[in-house]
């Protein structure tokens, strides 16, 4: 997600860590083991059916996400109708359970709940806050495919807001239709899920909407086929896997522009039809992007891209798996904040989308990798001096410190403020002073590989990266993420901070 605004719109608790039971072959007799030892009970504790975790205890969002299973494809079916009009849908989750399960929790906030069956038996069912608690008609047992298909009244005007960088999140209406918003936590208002950014499956969409209108979403168009009522059914596989808060599904008026990116990547815009040609010049800089990219961190980690324009006031653009949510006054604007913003979102599909983050916390890693490529593109097509821009988040970063943590110490209200841009930014910037610039593309490209479609953290991130430079820089960089003090910036003893102001 990038903060940047063009002038036209300023803006687990692993719950069962296995107990395995084991029967070494020894040549002596056999000991039994009492029913009444702690071995015995332990064992027999660890088959008996249990609840599933209500969350995955993230220390920002402690409640989101799910324990005793592992989703393994979502099927949404949504009977699309018109803006803001309620409509019919289903989810139905492929799933696995990691323990003996006697019940389980699936994210969900709001929409009218119908049925829920398990298997296809009905299942008891309860709504605890954005908790839908499911028990099903039997348990499940430990490493079991099972198949639990939701039906709702999904309500398309759901919205939540947050003081920082979001705003609002959700369902984003538009003149025809709708775009998504679902991060940090909002896929819950769209879909049942497991709503962590650490928990990653594949989504089938298949969409009915009435004559004239599109629907788009993440990956690949599968089928096209028209009812005799003339309504069109729309399906999309999104390939890969990929974390709630970057679904997207979007409907309205809108022309599908077609091009070509490096080695033949398919590129497809979704732009409403009265944007087509104003936007023009703009989307059809994504080749060129992909190209400078590609040079810092390898090759595109994905099968297509391409730039949604939402036809909305949103203030925020939304790296949503392979296909990125731009608002349309960003792309009407002047050229130098258009590529800050369009070369911000590209960037998430390597740092963010493909490199997952493992938990809240880890989110500077997301949002400090766009912003500094996004800076540093900038410097190279009429924008800002990098440097100059970075001694200016270095005067700040203690302020900054003071009032929304350290780069990697956010809490929830201030998870998606400055620090997290500009002062996640920094500390890349600082690494790179620290072991010079190839040392330091070697690392960038080492991350996007091995980390490719995986998740990780910020001490994995330190781990490699003292890997790559030949040296350990976790005495280097964890004052930089965790200090309540800014440290001094490598070849720059002149930088200074400001002092903190209450």
């Amino acid at each position: 997600m990038s903060t940047f605004r063009t002038p036209r719109l300023r803006v687990r608790l692993v719950l069962a860590a296995a107990i395995t039971v084991t029967a070494a072959a020894c040549t002596g007799p056999v000991s039994r083991v009492p029913l009444s030892s702690p071995e015995y009970l332990n064992a027999a504790s660890a088959k008996a059916p249990s609840p599933g975790a209500a969350g995955l205890g993230d220390p920002l969002f402690p409640l989101d996400g799910n324990g005793g299973y592992r989703v393994d494809r979502y099927f949404l079916d949504f009977d699309w109708q018109a803006p803001r009009t309620p409509f019919e849908a289903a989810t139905t989750i492929k799933a696995t359970a990691t323990q003996s399960l006697s019940r389980f929790d699936l994210d969900f906030a709001g929409n009218t709940l119908h049925t829920v069956t398990v298997d296809g038996k009905t299942a008891a069912t309860r709504r605890d806050g954005d908790e839908l608690v499911i028990t099903p008609a039997k348990p499940l047992a430990q490493g079991k495919a099972f198949t639990v298909k939701v039906t709702y009244t999904a309500d398309p005007t759901q919205l939540r807001h947050r003081d920082d960088a979001i705003e609002d999140y959700g369902w984003i209406p538009t003149p025809d239709g709708t775009v998504l918003y679902p991060q940090p936590n909002g896929a819950k208002m769209i879909f049942p899920s497991d709503d962590h950014p650490s928990r990653r499956a594949p989504i089938t969409f298949r969409i009915t909407t009435p004559p004239g209108l599109t629907a788009v979403a993440n990956g690949k168009l599968t089928d096209r086929s028209e009812g005799a009522d003339g309504r069109v059914r729309w399906t999309y596989d999104s390939e890969q896997p990929l974390a709630t808060q970057l679904a997207q599904l979007a409907i309205g008026k809108f022309t599908l522009v077609d091009s070509e990116g490096p080695h033949g990547l398919p590129i497809r815009d979704v732009v409403p039809d009265d944007l087509v040609a104003p936007t023009e010049e703009y989307r059809k800089l994504t080749a060129d992007h992909i190209a400078w990219l590609e040079e810092r961190l390898g090759p595109y980690p994905f099968n297509r891209y391409g730039l949604l324009v939402g036809d909305t006031d949103l203030g925020v653009a939304l790296e949503t798996n392979t296909i990125s949510l731009i608002p349309k006054a960003d792309l009407l604007g002047e050229r130098v904040g258009a590529e800050r913003n369009l070369v911000h979102e590209l960037t998430h599909q390597w740092t963010g989308d493909s490199v997952g983050i493992k938990t809240w916390s880890d989110l500077w890693l997301s949002e400090g990798h766009a912003r500094f490529y996004e800076r540093l593109y900038s410097q190279e097509h009429g924008g800002d001096d990098f440097e100059t821009m970075m001694k200016a988040a270095y005067a700040n970063h203690d302020q900054w410190r003071h009032d929304a943590g350290a780069p990697a110490e956010p809490t929830e209200p201030n998870l998606f403020k400055r620090m997290r841009y500009d002062g996640s930014a920094l500390v890349l910037y600082a690494l790179r002073e620290k072991v010079g610039e190839e040392t330091f593309g070697k690392i960038e490209r080492a991350w996007t590989t091995e980390y490719r479609g995986k998740i990780a953290s910020t001490q994995e991130y330190v781990d490699l990266a003292s890997k790559a430079a030949g040296e350990d820089l976790a005495g280097f960089l964890h004052p930089w993420l965790y200090g309540a003090k800014t440290p001094p910036m490598p070849n720059h003893p002149d930088w200074v901070v400001n002092p903190v102001q209450s």
